[in-house]
Formats: C-alpha cells, structure tokens, sequence
C-alpha cells in the first residue's frame, strides 16, 4: 500500500512538474524570448501589446466566444445519453477550457485588462488592416475603420447563440437537443475560425498566430466531423 502511495505522488509530482514546464515555455513564448527565428523577434522588440491591439482584442474576444461553447457543451451532456455527441462535447470543453485560460493568462502577463469598454471585435476592422474578415456576416461597416460586430439577444460575436437559443437547448432532450447543439457549435465554430484568421493574419506575438491557426485546424475538422453526425441525424447545419 505505501508503495502505491509513493507511486501515486511521484506520478503527480511528475505530472505537476510538466504543468510548470508548460507554463514557462508558454510565457516564454508569449514574451517572444528571441529562441526562435524569423518573425519571433517582433514581440521582443516591440514589448507587450497595446491594450488595442489585435493580440488583445482577440485574447480578450476569444476568451469570451470560448466560455459560450465550454458551456454549452456542459449543457448537451445533460440533455443527451447518445455518446458521440457526448464524447464531441467533452473534447470541445477540454480544449476550449484549456485555450481560454492561455489567453487569459497573456492578458495578465501583459498586464491589460479581460474587458473594455466599446464594441467586441473592433480589432478585426479596417484601422488594423485591409483585412478580409471584415466582411464577416453580421459585421457593421464592413471595409471602414470602426467595423464591429452588431451584439443582439446575448451574442456578442460572430457565432455566439443568442439567450434565446440557450434557453432552447436547456429545454431540450434526446435527438433534438443533439441537432440544435451541432447546429449551434457549427455556426460558433464558423465565427471562431474567422476570428482565428484574423489573428494569425494580424496578431503579433508569435505563440499567438501559432494558438490561431491550431484553432482554425481544429474547428475546421469538427465542422466536418459535426457535418457528419447532422447528416446522421436527419438534419444539416443552418443556412
């Protein structure tokens, strides 16, 4: 028995130290410490960024569009026993949780506040760049400084459901709650991809384009793997 329980605190001790090993090569990473090549040295240079810039703004925003699909993935757990959809929710937590906590964590490290006054994804308009996710559906001004996403009924961002289609899929159960959540994580992961390429098109921080453009790889492979389980299911993604 006390070998077991030796077993079991080295294994935690273990797992605590890769945590903080983690942890240090992710600060690092953010900090742009110049181990790497090429465009890594512009954070350095540059020092932390500003509290308007895009690395902010899509911390600040994802973070946000991240706890809507953590909690609506906890939601679907409770309202279906079928276990692909469930097993689609516990990795969408898991990661989400996960990514949202790095992006907050470089908000503290840069010392920049979680929330600002104005309008979400101001980031992505054209006082940034010339970029094409400015044309993102239910962007206001689309191609003029100032673009910003138009917030109604609780969805604050591109993709984000509505109060009203939460309280939807509360109330749902079985098959029905299985469609309405794919459709609704469709339509998230849609908004989040396109927030991810902006990013990676005008983030500066080097471990920030690189957490972006995972999260466009990812999100694409649940689209299409969500695609599937919709067709299952007798139904497809919203128009």
């Amino acid at each position: 028995m006390r070998r077991v329980r030796r077993g079991r605190r080295a294994a935690a001790s273990v797992a605590a130290l890769a945590l903080l090993c983690a942890g240090v090569a992710t600060v690092a990473s953010a900090h742009g410490d110049g181990s790497g090549s090429g465009t890594d040295h512009r954070a350095t240079a540059a020092g932390p960024p500003s509290v308007d810039s895009a690395d902010a703004g899509f911390a600040r925003d994802m973070a946000v569009h991240h706890q809507q699909a953590v909690e609506m993935s906890f939601v679907v757990r409770d309202r279906t026993r079928d276990e692909e959809v469930r097993r689609l929710a516990y990795d969408i937590v898991n990661t989400q949780a996960n990514q949202r906590g790095m992006l907050l964590g470089w908000l503290d490290l840069w010392e920049l506040p979680k929330a600002v006054s104005g309008p979400p994804m101001a980031w992505m308009s054209a006082g940034h760049a010339e970029h094409p996710m400015a044309d993102m559906p239910g962007m206001t001004g689309a191609g003029e400084p100032g673009t910003a996403y138009r917030p109604h009924d609780g969805s604050l961002m591109p993709g984000m459901a509505t109060r009203t289609e939460l309280d939807r899929l509360r109330k749902a159960s079985g098959r029905a709650a299985e469609v309405l959540y794919l459709q609704l994580m469709t339509d998230h992961h849609k908004g989040g991809i396109d927030m991810a390429r902006g990013c990676a098109e005008l983030c500066a921080v080097p471990a920030e384009r690189r957490l972006a453009r995972g999260m466009v790889e990812a999100q694409q492979s649940e689209l299409d793997a969500m695609a599937g389980m919709l067709t299952a299911r007798g139904a497809a993604p919203r128009p």
